[in-house]
């Protein structure tokens, strides 16, 4: 039975995902990380439970030993001792989204951006929606931090997780920065 777990537990390009959960105030998060060590998908649980997961969960070698490194960067984000990650990330996505998700990292802690001021930063200044579609596709939420993209207006839009995590992401980042 082992064994065919281990053939099947891969998410595109054939790649072996261990898994673990991660306590957080949003609830347990679910982080993959392939055969590498390197993060791959991380979510909240609205994300896991609709239908964008799209990862077998029983297909997953559950290993918490695996997720150690990751857990201990979590913890610490959310006990306000950490604002950024040192992780191994390996996102699947096209290179645009690659672009994009690389740059949601530059975003500083405790900040937020419209779609189309990031689209212009990025060198892109008619390209919101297609801003908007490449942050609803990260892969890795938190660690990528695609909850600090908003609307134009200010208003909170489209969250894998959840409108309510992103907003607590956003409150709670601009408390722990303004300390």
């Amino acid at each position: 039975m082992r064994d065919r777990a281990i053939r099947t537990a891969s998410s595109g390009g054939g790649r072996l995902l261990r898994g673990g959960r991660i306590p957080s105030p949003f609830g347990p998060m679910t982080a993959l990380v392939d055969e590498h060590g390197r993060l791959t998908r991380l979510a909240f649980p609205g994300e896991v439970e609709s239908p964008r997961w799209r990862v077998d969960m029983n297909a997953i070698i559950w290993d918490d030993q695996a997720i150690t490194l990751i857990n201990r960067q979590i913890d610490a984000y959310f006990a306000g001792k950490r604002r950024d990650f040192d992780l191994p990330l390996a996102p699947q996505g096209t290179p645009f989204q690659q672009k994009m998700w690389a740059a949601l990292q530059r975003i500083p802690f405790g900040s937020s951006l419209s779609y189309g001021a990031f689209a212009a930063r990025l060198g892109f200044p008619r390209a919101a929606r297609a801003i908007g579609a490449a942050n609803g596709a990260n892969p890795i939420s938190l660690v990528i931090p695609c909850h600090r993209l908003i609307a134009s207006s200010g208003a909170l839009t489209g969250y894998a997780g959840g409108l309510d995590v992103k907003r607590g992401l956003l409150e709670f980042e601009s408390a722990a920065a303004a300390t």
